[in-house]
């Protein structure tokens, strides 16, 4: 449902035109209102508008001088100016601002129906394009952290330094750090030393190397830091590890 900013002074025909628009045109639905453009600007700096359908003349602020602080921002934000006066010269003003339509009161229930449902098109039309975009950065995103994920588990004898890390997908350190929390819910060295101790646990129990030399093929230049990270991660000790594995296999 698309949300509709609706500008109008006068209370009956704002009325008029919030039941039009969402009675006479599916996919919108008028979710503020405004009586002038002062207080449309102000709706603005909070919540943001897929339409605003609004009158010229207005106090305060009118449609026109509402419409020239909105193009300022928004540059291809649909509007629909709605006015009880046929002067040219207004039409021309409001088509310098690039708005979708200019519609004369007393409003004509069908072309306003028109005019909303080809706004909805140009809508739809750039709400695929942002999926698609959004899609497209999602599946990038879940490759560069499988790749780093493979990087780790090759390179787990060697460096993982973040700044290493990030060298072999070409992205910021930090932006790295966060984007691996964001897909995987762990920090980057959190996941290395799980993969590590895994490994480590791995050749504990099928090969009979020495602990420091298994300390160095999963990372670790200190057999004493590798001991002290295993007993922190599994709970045990490598040797009590190794035993107890031994005990099962038995």
């Amino acid at each position: 449902m698309y949300k509709v900013l609706l500008v109008e002074d006068e209370r009956m025909i704002r009325e008029g035109l919030k039941t039009l628009i969402e009675k006479g045109a599916s996919g919108f639905a008028v979710m503020a209102e405004a009586e002038n453009g002062k207080d449309a600007l102000q709706y603005m700096r909070t919540e943001m508008p897929d339409l605003i359908v609004t009158d010229i003349r207005m106090r305060e602020v009118d449609g026109l001088a509402l419409i020239g602080k909105i193009r300022e921002m928004y540059e291809e934000l649909p509007i629909v100016i709605i006015s009880g006066y046929g002067d040219f010269h207004y039409a021309q003003k409001a088509l310098k601002y690039k708005v979708s339509d200019y519609l004369l009161k007393p409003i004509d229930r069908l072309e306003l129906v028109s005019t909303l449902a080809k706004i909805r098109q140009v809508l739809d039309r750039k709400k695929k394009v942002r999926e698609e975009e959004i899609d497209g950065s999602q599946r990038e995103e879940r490759q560069i952290i499988r790749k780093i994920k493979a990087f780790i588990h090759d390179h787990l004898d060697g460096d993982l330094r973040l700044q290493t890390l990030a060298e072999s997908v070409h992205l910021n350190p930090i932006y790295l750090s966060q984007l691996f929390k964001t897909e995987t819910g762990e920090n980057v060295s959190d996941y290395i030393t799980q993969v590590r101790m895994n490994r480590a646990k791995r050749l504990l129990h099928e090969t009979s190397l020495k602990v420091y030399d298994i300390a160095r093929l999963v990372g670790y230049q200190s057999a004493k830091h590798f001991m002290l990270v295993f007993k922190k991660e599994v709970g045990m000790t490598p040797g009590s590890y190794r035993d107890l594995v031994g005990s099962e296999d038995l």
